[in-house]
């Protein structure tokens, strides 16, 4: 058996005498450039030897490597235990916690995904005018130049600048000072006139008649042409026209970003991002959420419909006449006020809440109260129904509203965001561009459907863009992670992850061992903390820890390849082996207490009603992305908290929480 100095620091990392923790001065030898996984009992070490030692020696040797200037900066970073480790490269560690709280943080920033997305829409991004739907081009000296280059060869043409008064000075003075510029001839009334006869004149409009030539196909025309074009639009302050002498007909050039009387902004990569001021929405500061009147709080209970009082301020008698004056007028719009709130259209809920010639709509009465915010119980009734909602003016895309005129294959960029990532990821596998635009976007496409493919490899195909990072739970935060390391593409790094299989199903993680696999082959060295048998199995290298936990582990009792590891006589072999198996005990429990949660709609939820046990322990499984934690963490546990009067989070979209409330005691 080799010595622990027989190994070569080139194929190995070598760990002598480490002794922090439970750890009993261990030494160990890890083969570089493989998929490395420790396991054993809860509490063994096995988080201590990965992440305390051999992470945080890693770390702490490629802070040392820096300048004296950098570290000041940085804190000073203990050196763990350990007598030495050789073989040792700068190291990453993936861990299971929310390490960014910034609400301005999302998982497109995080993947930096996002960042691509603003340079796609910033090249070759098109803007349309909200009003004829039409796209807003922008003329150049060029685009002058082609469009004479498709008529007829020798057509007479005369090149126009539209001359513009000044009100408040002599009109004849100002013809003067233009014929002391060198123009001598104007276009008035599509005739041509010598600018000396119309020196006495009143006149309110006319064209400088900047050049008059003859069209001719040869590289000296186009030259002077481009240079007279120039000219036309300074004159013309970036408007000029081409007469066509031979048709009497005229077409019209700008250089301005402009359309049915709307200037429109030029994209650029600060125009989509809601991080800049220049790019964020103007009412929530690029957050996508504000302060204001919460529509949940004010129907709280979407499975009422309009008929049944479903709006709870409208209940009283202070109030009854808006609910009366929207009764007796839906049949002017057609409003269906039989129909439960969940089951209406986005149009419906829209007209609801902003009204229309026949009744004041929620906004309205709120802004009537708000008018007379100087009564207390005014106030009052405020401060019940506000709450963080979504942005009235972005909709929770958190850009200023100009970004969604551009689009790129009838899509705006917040159209993107709000898309799964595995539906964006169809979208731009399929996506039609022309040859130029292809070419301007060819390495900004490759990074965002490489991006977005180990995303969806990692199980999180189900996430949008514009999913806020404080809101994935620790499993989901570490999986991106991963994936951003593999977009990446950093060679010759430690990565350290820690149990990464967690929160996903079964089915998801043959495609996390591809993740792992991919990670390792690009040259890099991985590192796991797992329990999971698959993983294991799956693994270059097993080391178990141990043999119990806490002041019992701390110990390498086994190590090596599958095939070798199987043959240990240790807990954990036993048990992949087969050899031990856990005995399900079959039993029938009654249940006599319940909570009930029914219309649970957030996210992907489809109006489920679901029946929880009490005095039981109750488990929800499914596949990743189904839909377990919306239900537990974003419906069921704030919603509980609130039958508790503690109000932390708001709840997801449900109808109604009953049951035996009187049998529990609090919520953890």
């Amino acid at each position: 058996m080799k010595k622990i100095q027989d190994y070569d620091p080139k194929e190995y990392i070598i760990v002598k005498g480490a002794k922090l923790n439970n750890l009993k001065n261990i030494d160990i030898v890890i083969p570089r450039n493989k998929l490395t996984v420790f396991t054993g009992l809860s509490g063994s070490g096995k988080s201590t030897l990965a992440f305390d030692t051999i992470y945080a020696e890693g770390q702490r040797r490629y802070v040392e490597s820096l300048s004296s200037y950098v570290r000041q900066f940085m804190g000073r970073l203990n050196k763990p235990k350990v007598d030495y480790i050789k073989g040792l490269s700068p190291s990453i560690a993936i861990q299971q916690k929310i390490n960014n709280t910034n609400p301005r943080s999302t998982v497109g920033t995080k993947t930096e995904i996002y960042d691509y997305l603003k340079l796609f829409y910033s090249r070759i991004g098109k803007t349309f005018s909200p009003i004829s739907g039409k796209e807003v081009k922008k003329d150049t000296t060029e685009s002058v130049v082609d469009h004479i280059k498709l008529t007829k060869s020798k057509d007479k043409y005369l090149l126009l600048a539209p001359f513009y008064f000044v009100k408040d000075k002599n009109t004849l003075n100002q013809i003067k000072i233009l014929k002391q510029q060198g123009y001598i001839r104007v276009f008035i009334k599509n005739k041509v006139i010598d600018i000396d006869n119309i020196i006495n004149q009143k006149i309110d409009q006319l064209d400088i008649v900047i050049d008059r030539f003859i069209y001719r196909k040869n590289s000296d025309f186009y030259k002077e042409l481009s240079d007279s074009v120039e000219i036309a639009f300074y004159e013309g302050k970036g408007n000029c026209s081409l007469f066509n002498l031979n048709n009497n007909k005229r077409v019209n050039f700008s250089n301005k970003f402009e359309l049915d009387g709307i200037n429109f902004l030029n994209p650029n990569i600060h125009f989509f991002n809601f991080n800049n001021p220049y790019g964020a929405c103007k009412k929530c500061g690029g957050y996508g959420d504000i302060i204001d009147i919460d529509l949940d709080l004010v129907i709280p209970n979407k499975t009422l419909s309009i008929y049944d009082h479903a709006i709870v301020p409208w209940r009283g008698n202070s109030f009854n006449k808006y609910y009366k004056k929207l009764i007796d007028n839906s049949n002017k719009f057609n409003f269906p006020i039989h129909k439960p709130i969940h089951k209406l259209k986005n149009d419906q809920i829209e007209t609801l809440w902003e009204g229309n010639d026949h009744f004041i709509g929620i906004k309205g009465f709120f802004k009537k109260i708000e008018a007379k915010a100087y009564k207390i119980q005014n106030r009052v009734l405020l401060s019940r129904y506000r709450g963080k909602t979504k942005c009235t003016e972005c909709k929770g895309s958190r850009l200023r509203k100009e970004s969604n005129y551009v689009k790129i294959s009838n899509k705006t960029l917040s159209d993107l965001l709000n898309q799964s990532i595995s539906s964006l990821l169809n979208h731009f596998n399929s996506i039609k561009l022309s040859i130029n635009e292809k070419e301007i976007s060819k390495t900004l496409l490759i990074e965002i459907k490489n991006r977005l493919q180990y995303l969806k490899d990692v199980g999180l195909g189900y996430l949008t863009l514009n999913r806020k990072s404080n809101s994935l739970s620790g499993g989901e935060s570490q999986r991106i992670q991963l994936a951003a390391s593999l977009g990446s593409n950093l060679v010759g790094s430690i990565y350290v992850l820690d149990e990464p299989s967690v929160g996903l199903h079964s089915k998801d993680t043959e495609n996390l061992i591809k993740v792992l696999k991919r990670l390792r082959d690009l040259g890099n060295t991985i590192i796991v903390v797992e329990h999971d048998e698959s993983i294991i199995k799956s693994s270059d290298h097993i080391i178990d820890i141990g043999p119990y936990a806490g002041s019992l582990g701390g110990k390498i009792i086994a190590y090596g390849k599958l095939k070798e590891f199987l043959k240990k006589e240790t807990l954990t072999s036993k048990y992949l082996s087969g050899n031990l198996k856990i005995l399900k005990k079959k039993q029938k429990n009654k249940y006599n207490t319940f909570i009930s949660l029914k219309g649970a709609r957030e996210n992907n939820l489809k109006n489920i009603n679901v029946i929880f046990p009490l005095e039981c322990l109750t488990v929800i499984t499914g596949i990743s992305g189904s839909g377990k934690t919306t239900l537990v963490k974003n419906i069921l546990y704030p919603a509980l908290l609130r039958k508790f009067n503690i109000y932390k989070k708001k709840p997801g979209d449900f109808s109604s929480l009953e049951g035996n409330f009187d049998e529990l005691k609090g919520v953890e």
